[in-house]
């Protein structure tokens, strides 16, 4: 009677591992009580800026949070140098050049006045020193020889920056330098200018590596160099980014600031004086700091739940987030975050660590604000002949016992 049991348990084993309902596309959904969606971007200019042009954008999703006369076509000066900057960094990460490569000076790159370190036709500097001077004291002739590196002329290089400008969608854009010194038909907008500075930010982080640098030196020593944004010594969290100044542009600054996870940047065309630029681009950092928050909705590898698994070695597996996920909110709304996890049908064996196996949908305020993948903690091997034998070895070795 005693074998009999034994039999009859192996045949149930046998049925179970064969006959595993599929697990459907299944959700569910649980509420946080936290900060409320983004709302409408400010308009109506209530911070009385003084500048011709302002905007504050999130970095991560690029919402405008203020804007003021954000598409007039204004004289960028030396903020132009974040395009310069951005092309320099996508041929470093491209492999194209690397910051140890000298670079020349040629005679046009010496003699382009303004804002320099005094480059002259002896002497080369590597591509790091170059984005050391570009990014802290707005060499112009480091940009221009920078240029001519890559490029090999500064025109075909200001063609690549407006191929640039169109890629990312900087419709109020025409750069006729790599600069920024007045020339006709050299204009951007508060709002392209934040477009370009995001893309910097974003693609290439290291960049702040040298836009946060507040006083260094080149040549030994020799060449002392303190940063033209004064934001990166005085305001909390400031990342850079790129200050620019003419008689004909005025005053203009890119800003940008981490704090918390939020991210903003703040761009200022047209500011009466320079000290009007640094204190409204504070101004605009301040209200997206007070008014707004980053909520993280996922971790990359956090442990979500366990789904069912069709002719597995095992009848589960863990679903973890395949990658960190986030919304911004507003703090002076309140509102819930609702996840809704949608799994793929018939989730069968053989299974990878790292497969998709479904995704979860955040919203706030019944509005999208984020997606991630489900994928797999682990590996699930399918039954075979042999593994299923060597499962009914070890289940009667164990009633044995």
């Amino acid at each position: 009677m005693q074998y009999f049991y034994k039999i009859l348990a192996t045949f149930f084993i046998v049925v179970f591992l064969f006959s595993q309902a599929s697990f459907c596309t299944q959700s569910f959904v649980w509420d946080d009580s936290i900060l409320a969606t983004n709302g409408d971007n400010a308009t109506g200019n209530f911070l009385n800026l003084e500048s011709g042009s302002a905007i504050l954008i999130e970095q991560n999703s690029g919402k405008i949070l203020y804007e003021h006369n954000i598409h007039e076509q204004l004289r960028p000066a030396s903020v132009t140098k974040i395009m310069s900057i951005l092309l320099i960094m996508d041929a470093l990460d491209s492999g194209k050049i690397s910051l140890t490569d000298t670079v020349p000076c040629s005679e046009a790159a010496r003699n382009m006045g303004g804002s320099q370190i005094w480059l002259n036709e002896t002497e080369k500097l590597t591509v790091d020193e170059m984005l050391k001077a570009i990014c802290v004291v707005s060499a112009n002739d480091c940009v221009v020889a920078m240029a001519e590196f890559l490029a090999g002329s500064e025109e075909i290089f200001v063609q690549q920056m407006n191929d640039k400008a169109k890629e990312l969608g900087m419709n109020e854009t025409h750069f006729v330098n790599c600069h920024g010194i007045d020339e006709d038909g050299h204009v951007t907008s508060s709002y392209d200018i934040a477009l370009m500075s995001r893309e910097l930010l974003t693609k290439h982080p290291s960049i702040t590596n040298y836009t946060t640098i507040w006083m260094d030196s080149l040549r030994d020593g020799k060449s002392e160099l303190t940063n033209t944004n004064k934001l990166v010594r005085t305001y909390e969290g400031c990342t850079g980014l790129k200050t620019g100044s003419t008689s004909l542009a005025l005053y203009n600054l890119s800003a940008s600031a981490t704090r918390n996870d939020l991210s903003l940047i703040a761009v200022v065309l047209k500011g009466p004086t320079s000290e009007k630029r640094f204190s409204e681009a504070k101004k605009l950092l301040d209200y997206g700091f007070a008014n707004y928050s980053y909520t993280k909705t996922s971790t990359a590898g956090d442990f979500l739940q366990t789904t069912d698994v069709q002719k597995g070695t095992t009848n589960s597996v863990n679903l973890v987030y395949q990658s960190d996920s986030g919304a911004l909110v507003k703090n002076s709304e309140n509102g819930n975050i609702t996840s809704e996890v949608i799994l793929n049908e018939n989730i069968s064996a053989p299974i990878k660590t790292g497969d998709v196996l479904g995704s979860v949908n955040f919203s706030l305020n019944d509005e999208p604000i984020a997606s991630v993948n489900l994928v797999a903690e682990n590996d699930v091997e399918k039954i075979t002949i042999a593994n299923l034998f060597g499962m009914i070895t070890e289940f009667w070795v164990n009633l044995f016992r």
